[in-house]
């Protein structure tokens, strides 16, 4: 397989790592377009001892610890509002938590990713843990079809102090509810059985209330192109608890920032 071949295959899930630690889809994709600009340029940058999905992983955490596109002149255009600036809330205990629950890499590719040992790399995890613990308990929507995999939600969600306001099957369900009852998190099922879709009713929601989504699909990838404004907070299906505890906390912490945040005087 053609280094470029061995790039394309792993791009989607980077992307989706990108857009978890931003929050963001335009911010996310201009660190991995930096990232490949640096790979093209230089092809030896790619350290494939573990592999070539966690060189790329290494390559993008060196890239992210060492450019901030946020004071970059050249990309003013991307829409990054200063409460999500990186530097301010995205520790390395969170780039640690989201490597070992969302991407699945075991503590010695997260060792290698970050540049520390598994030592530290335990510690950055506990640490994150611990601040996700402390977030605020918030009302959750469920908008998922699939019986079993909604209690699996439901169980997962009260566990982490959650209430779980209900379970919509449909797009219908799911704004009937959330108009009676605001939530302050979703997690979205995108193709429900229906023929509906989860997408189409989380953006009718988001056009009369601000609150983080998280979509659930079994074909994250059919949503990691870039060729349309796509999901920032994407969980692949079969899930692990720890992935959605990750990701859902990761979206609940960009919203409690975005809110606590002074706003900049103009």
């Amino acid at each position: 397989m053609s280094r470029s071949q061995l790039v394309a295959e792993h791009l989607p899930l980077l992307r989706r790592y990108a857009r978890a630690l931003t929050g963001n889809q335009a911010s996310g994709d201009a660190y991995v377009g930096a990232m490949l600009e640096a790979l093209l340029q230089d092809p030896s940058l790619l350290d494939e001892r573990h592999g070539p999905r966690a060189g790329l992983f290494q390559l993008f955490t060196k890239i992210w610890n060492s450019v901030s596109l946020n004071e970059d002149p050249d990309v003013t255009a991307l829409p990054l509002p200063s409460e999500r600036r990186l530097s301010n809330i995205t520790p390395l205990p969170r780039q640690a938590f989201l490597l070992l629950s969302l991407e699945g890499f075991s503590e010695e590719e997260v060792a290698f990713i970050l540049g520390a040992d598994v030592g530290e790399t335990r510690r950055l995890a506990d640490d994150a843990g611990r601040e996700m613990a402390a977030e605020i308990a918030t009302d959750v929507l469920i908008i998922e079809d699939e019986t079993f995999i909604a209690m699996d939600l439901e169980s997962l969600v009260r566990n982490l102090g959650h209430h779980v306001i209900g379970v919509a099957r449909t797009h219908s369900d799911a704004v009937a509810l959330a108009r009676n009852q605001k939530p302050g998190l979703i997690l979205a099922d995108i193709q429900l059985a229906d023929g509906s879709s989860g997408l189409d009713a989380v953006n009718e929601l988001l056009r009369t209330f601000e609150v983080p989504v998280v979509f659930i699909t079994a074909y994250p990838e059919r949503f990691l192109t870039g060729e349309r404004p796509e999901p920032a907070f994407l969980i692949s299906k079969p899930f692990q608890p720890a992935m959605v505890s990750a990701v859902a906390s990761q979206a609940l912490f960009f919203q409690r920032n975005s809110r606590n945040r002074t706003p900049r005087v103009a």
